[in-house]
């Protein structure tokens, strides 16, 4: 995912598996670290380049393992969410932020309107344009989809330990999320919340709506708590924890409306 930046412009997205036909669409908005030298690190001190404010570990790999068992496409971006975030709205701060939780973005401040606009343009339009041509293209060999966009986020935030370990978000359209949370009983070891960490106010379903909501698509965010995937056997085992809440929830939301789990 960390591609050269001769080839940064052209590949800031990653599809995989884009024929997939099972009926999930995933999303990786947070997948890479990787800071396009054009940008001369945003001014990062080193470690602040690899921490999870510059992207969401373990998230990536989740998603790959859940692609291959739905048989689900999979968009990913290949840039740092530090140079843009393509989970925010172009007008939003957050979307290119001075500060994430307590690391200053050097590179960040004081960005003018031409510069804002190269990042969308490099970065948030090409993935928002994958997303768009799956979700056409689904529509046009009759696949019915649904969208669930995945993220990690970290177990301790401005100094306070966070003790849900699963977040179960949505925006307005909470069938998806609600059939999750109604088999949550099968990970018996695991907090699992509705949106938390985060929600709604929070500014953090922006993909659920212009990717799901505006195409009448049932959708939900999951987040992970970080040391959860901190290996390649804890990221396995989460995704077959995942696809525990994520398999009967298809098959209650296809029975209610259709849609083909």
């Amino acid at each position: 995912m960390q591609g050269s930046d001769s080839h940064a412009r052209e590949d800031a997205v990653e599809v995989v598996n884009r024929d997939g036909a099972g009926s999930v669409l995933l999303l990786c908005e947070h997948a890479s670290s990787h800071i396009p030298d054009r940008y001369n690190g945003l001014g990062l001190r080193a470690e602040d380049r690899l921490s999870h404010a510059a992207w969401d570990p373990g998230a990536l790999s989740v998603s790959l393992h859940l692609s291959k068992a739905l048989d689900a496409p999979l968009v990913a971006s290949r840039v740092s969410r530090l140079v843009y975030d393509c989970n925010r709205p172009p007008e939003a701060a957050s979307a290119m932020p001075d500060r994430s939780e307590l690391i200053s973005v050097p590179g960040n401040i004081g960005l003018d309107a031409a510069a804002r606009q190269e990042r969308v343009d490099t970065v948030y339009s090409p993935f928002c344009k994958a997303v768009s041509e799956i979700v056409e293209a689904r529509k046009l060999a009759g696949l019915q989809t649904v969208l669930v966009t995945m993220h990690s986020f970290t177990p301790v935030y401005f100094g306070k330990e966070r003790e849900v370990e699963i977040g179960i978000l949505h925006d307005d359209d909470t069938c998806l999320a609600d059939a999750m949370l109604a088999v949550a009983d099968a990970l018996p070891h695991r907090r699992v919340e509705r949106n938390e960490p985060y929600g709604p106010a929070d500014g953090v379903t922006h993909s659920l709506k212009i990717h799901g909501l505006a195409h009448g698509l049932a959708n939900v965010m999951i987040e992970i708590r970080n040391d959860l995937v901190g290996t390649p056997e804890e990221e396995e085992a989460m995704a077959e924890e995942m696809l525990t809440l994520l398999r009967p929830a298809l098959v209650a939301l296809a029975a209610e409306g259709g849609q083909d789990a």
